[in-house]
């Protein structure tokens, strides 16, 4: 991966909907180059999708709460299959520390948190967060601005 690559990396984690020709103006290559060099980051994935940012709190979910979860390594598999179909669910995360989950949930309401906390508590002890603010939203990592392509 080359200074090129990077520089597209970041300008596509600012706006992953910049139009090609902007990109290619952008790294001063054509639109073509551009595109092959994006389809190359795909197909070694390191672009591994697309995503919108969504407002939550615009579509009536105003409860945003972290969960840790203390799960017995013999519940996993049956856990994971849980989870994944738990459409609160934003996030899931195996960490290490006292509680081997990490889970990110947003909800309309504490009444509708506080039964999912009730039927997650049959896997195990948990610990809840409510998010009052979110002075940094969730980003990708940041890729300094490639060096030299200014003109």
């Amino acid at each position: 991966m080359d200074k090129i690559d990077k520089e597209l990396l970041r300008l596509l984690t600012e706006n992953a909907r910049m139009p090609l020709n902007q990109l290619a103006q952008k790294v001063f290559l054509s639109s073509p180059a551009v595109a092959s060099r994006i389809e190359k980051l795909e197909r070694e994935g390191i672009i591994q999708s697309y995503t919108t940012k969504v407002d939550y709190l615009k579509l009536g979910y105003p409860i945003t709460a972290f969960i840790n979860l203390e799960v017995q390594p013999q519940q996993k598999q049956s856990f994971y299959s849980y989870i994944e179909s738990c459409p609160n669910v934003l996030e899931c995360d195996c960490v290490t520390g006292r509680y081997s989950m990490l889970i990110k949930v947003a909800f309309p309401s504490t009444q509708e948190l506080d039964s999912f906390i009730g039927q997650l508590q049959t896997y195990g002890n948990t610990e809840t967060q409510i998010v009052f603010s979110t002075p940094v939203e969730s980003r990708g990592i940041q890729l300094m601005p490639a060096e030299g392509l200014q003109h």
